[in-house]
């Protein structure tokens, strides 16, 4: 019998193969791929997340399960679209105008996929009409915004009024080292995430 527990356990030491197999193994055992989903990989990546937030896993550990996931999913999305399942919501994913850094990003955006979230990664230097086109052309709920410098966290707030002056009812969440609760407040972000595993958990506030 497929062992759900086992292939979260497996996810959260980072053993790719493990994960593989045992995803595999659920699949030819007809096990319905959104059980895989969230009773495995998303269980899993929950616990990486918590970990991440006590300190207990650094980035590398997060990285190298985030991997583990990643070629899991490519088993489970062909199941899942099949299934038709609903992802948890869609996030379109950048870093703001000017800033180039992505690791941050990046890291945000596996552990949303892990909670179960699509992804639209937008990539680095993104001005706020990209991201706007993006969130219309996917159906997002939900833009993420990264700045890893107090130079390009000013382009924010431009996103947020490009947002509302498309008319669109999406959220925005931002996040990055420079960034406070207290900025996200002026600005009129809807939240802000101080590290990744927050963003899964906010993310899933603003859409639920």
């Amino acid at each position: 019998m497929a062992d759900l527990a086992a292939t979260a356990e497996a996810l959260i030491r980072g053993d790719r193969d493990t994960v593989v197999n045992l995803v595999k193994q659920a699949l030819d055992e007809g096990v319905d791929a959104e059980k895989i989903l969230d009773e495995g990989l998303v269980a899993g990546m929950d616990v990486v997340g918590q970990k991440f937030k006590n300190n207990e896993f650094y980035v590398p550990e997060v990285l190298i399960a985030a991997r583990a996931m990643n070629a899991s999913m490519e088993l489970l999305e062909p199941a899942l679209a099949k299934s038709g399942v609903k992802p948890a919501g869609v996030v379109v994913l950048g870093t703001v105008k000017g800033d180039l850094h992505d690791i941050g990003k990046n890291l945000v955006g596996m552990m949303l996929k892990g909670g179960g979230f699509r992804v639209v990664d937008a990539g680095i230097d993104v001005p706020p009409e990209r991201f706007v086109q993006l969130a219309q052309d996917n159906g997002a709920q939900l833009i993420g915004l990264s700045a890893l410098l107090t130079t390009t966290m000013t382009q924010m707030p431009n996103v947020v009024e490009a947002v509302k002056e498309a008319g669109l009812d999406v959220k925005v969440m931002i996040g990055g080292a420079p960034i406070t609760q207290e900025y996200a407040d002026e600005i009129g972000a809807d939240g802000y995430a101080p590290d990744a595993a927050s963003a899964v958990e906010m993310a899933r506030g603003l859409i639920g």
